[in-house]
């Protein structure tokens, strides 16, 4: 028994658990406490003609958005257009690379006012912080990243670096009501 405590705590001790080490990151992130001077996502929406859209409230039991601390988990949307009609079909068959992309940016409008109701004012957006794209593809369809950028180019295209995100572009076998792309997001606001 002896011998069994001795081990653990010379295994214990050379452990480096020194807790100032830093991970290196390709990424730097900076802290900053305030809106920085120039930072104007409403600005940018007006320059890109982008015109946000009343969500309504959703058909079954849950909500568009969930804010805990200063984090925004928003519910997956679709490409429900200005005219009520949502983008269906399938990428790799019934809809070109083009189509899905066009597709993904509908998404990123519809997730922008979400965001706008629930915060007033997009310049509370301080970083979109992860995006879940999924894609209703074919089984041999390969380009799902390629559609996701339509709704990570809108992000960047109206946030700025703050834009910039980490993601997961992904196919799937199918999707609510044929719909060809969703895509679920979260942000971290400032407080």
């Amino acid at each position: 028994m002896k011998i069994l405590s001795f081990l653990f705590v010379f295994l214990l001790l050379s452990c480096n658990t020194n807790l100032d080490r830093s991970i290196t990151n390709d990424t730097k992130i900076e802290a900053v406490s305030a809106i920085p001077e120039g930072y104007d996502p409403e600005a940018n929406l007006e320059k890109l003609a982008v015109v946000l859209r009343d969500q309504g409230t959703p058909v079954a039991n849950y909500v568009h958005g969930v804010q805990t601390g200063n984090l925004i988990f928003l519910a997956g949307k679709g490409p429900k257009q200005a005219n009520g009609e949502n983008i269906v079909g399938k990428l790799g068959t019934d809809l070109t690379v083009e189509e899905g992309y066009a597709a993904a940016r509908e998404v990123g409008i519809n997730q922008l006012s979400v965001l706008k109701d629930m915060l007033g004012n997009l310049n509370r957006v301080k970083r979109v912080v992860k995006v879940k794209g999924m894609v209703n593809a074919a089984p041999d369809f390969k380009d799902q990243s390629k559609v996701i950028n339509g709704y990570s180019d809108l992000m960047v295209a109206v946030f700025g670096e703050n834009g910039k995100h980490a993601r997961a572009a992904v196919g799937m076998g199918s999707l609510p009501i044929n719909m060809a792309v969703e895509v679920e997001m979260i942000v971290e606001i400032w407080e």
